[in-house]
C-alpha cells in the first residue's frame, strides 16, 4: 500500500460511507483515530479504507458493530488459529437460521390471513381484521375459515390455462 493520505471526505467516498459514519466509528473505537495534518485535519491512509470496507461487508452479512469489532481484534492477532473466527461465524449462521424460521412462520401466518379474506366484504366484516384481534393469530393459526370458492369465469380459466403452459 502507498503512503498516500487523504481527508475524511475522500475516505468516506472511497469506502462508500458518509462522513458522519466515519466519525461515529472513530467514537466507538471500531476505526482508529487518525493522525492529523499541520492544519489539524484528519489524514487517513488506505488501511482505513480497507477497514471500513471490512466493517461494511461484515454488516451486510449480519454482524453487529460489536461483533465486527471483535472480528477485527481477532484479525489483528497474527498467527492465532482461526477457530474462534469460525465459531463466531457459526453463531451468526445459527442466528440467521433462527430468523429465517421466524420469518417463514410470519409469512405462513400472513398468507393464511390473505387466504381467509375474499376482499368482497365491508371492513367491519373483514376476516383479516377480525383475525388480528384473536390470540390464535399470534401462534400462526387463523380462526377464520377460507373464503368460499367461486367458479372461475371463462376469461380467468383461459388466463390460468395460459399461465400453466408458460
Amino acid at each position: 500500500m502507498s503512503d498516500e493520505t487523504f481527508t475524511i471526505g475522500t475516505l468516506a467516498k472511497r469506502a462508500g460511507v458518509n462522513v458522519q459514519t466515519v466519525r461515529y466509528y472513530e467514537r466507538i473505537g471500531i476505526l482508529p483515530k487518525p493522525g492529523r495534518a499541520k492544519g489539524g485535519y484528519r489524514r487517513y491512509g488506505n488501511d482505513a479504507v480497507a477497514r471500513l470496507q471490512f466493517i461494511r461487508h461484515a454488516g451486510r452479512l449480519g454482524f453487529t458493530l460489536t461483533e465486527t469489532k471483535e472480528l477485527l481484534a481477532l484479525r489483528a492477532r497474527q498467527g492465532a488459529p482461526c477457530g474462534t473466527v469460525r465459531t463466531r461465524a457459526e453463531e451468526k449462521l445459527a442466528t440467521i437460521e433462527r430468523k429465517l424460521a421466524e420469518l417463514k412462520e410470519l409469512r405462513d401466518a400472513v398468507a393464511q390471513l390473505v387466504r381467509t379474506c375474499s376482499g368482497n366484504t365491508a371492513v367491519e366484516h373483514c376476516s383479516i381484521l377480525a383475525a388480528l384481534g384473536e390470540p390464535e393469530v399470534q401462534k400462526g393459526k387463523s380462526p377464520c375459515p377460507p373464503p368460499p370458492r367461486r367458479p372461475a369465469s371463462r376469461v380467468s380459466r383461459r388466463a390460468n390455462a395460459a399461465s400453466k403452459t408458460v
